[in-house]
């Protein structure tokens, strides 16, 4: 175990700048950004459970680019939606988060909240469509908010499994087990020296070989 974990150290040293520089053009850019480039993100986070994050992703820019994302219904959207499992349930996701989002302001919540990011992401998971405490964390990740919570998707578990953090990847995971799991993933972080935020990106390059939203 000592040495897998030296082998994470030296990998997190040879791209801990990308990472950073990762890190930073998100906070960034939830600063500059739009709306409407704000439900892009939030929406390209519904699409992601179970399907492959850049095919999400250019689903999203295809819904943005055409305008669909901001005014299509969801039978249009769901035709709409290739290369995405569960695309009916996710259309109807996007339409009624729609409605949600553009009633109020989004952004100025998310800001003024942002102190109280454990709350914050509870209120995502209770009025964003499709949201759990993984995809509630990874849409706080992608707007630079996620330096003190974990993204329990399947190559986080993997390693988490692999570096002895749990034993198993649960076969069900409901809200209890998973900050349960993000607890230990925290004290595992806390352990070996790689913030949070940080070790998630790096544990998704020990999988993919690259960086990605």
């Amino acid at each position: 175990m000592k040495n897998e974990i030296n082998e994470l150290k030296i990998l997190y040293n040879t791209i801990s700048e990308d990472i950073r520089n990762r890190l930073e053009g998100f906070r960034s850019g939830f600063l500059k950004t739009d709306n409407d480039s704000l439900f892009a993100e939030l929406s390209f986070c519904t699409l992601t459970p179970q399907s492959k994050a850049k095919s999400c992703w250019k689903c999203v820019e295809y819904l943005r680019d055409s305008g669909l994302l901001y005014n299509a219904g969801k039978e249009v959207l769901s035709r709409s939606i290739t290369g995405v499992r569960f695309h009916n349930n996710k259309s109807a996701y996007i339409e009624a988060n729609r409605k949600l989002f553009y009633s109020m302001d989004f952004k100025k919540f998310i800001l003024d909240n942002a102190d109280d990011i454990f709350g914050l992401r509870k209120w995502l998971v209770d009025n964003i469509k499709g949201y759990s405490y993984k995809e509630a964390g990874h849409f706080l990740r992608n707007i630079g908010l996620g330096s003190q919570i974990a993204i329990l998707d399947r190559h986080i578990l993997k390693n988490l499994v692999i570096f002895g953090v749990i034993p198993e990847i649960p076969k069900t995971i409901s809200s209890k087990t998973y900050l349960e799991i993000e607890d230990k993933f925290l004290k595992f972080s806390k352990e070996i020296e790689i913030p949070p935020d940080h070790l998630d990106i790096l544990l998704w390059y020990k999988q993919t070989g690259e960086i990605f939203k």
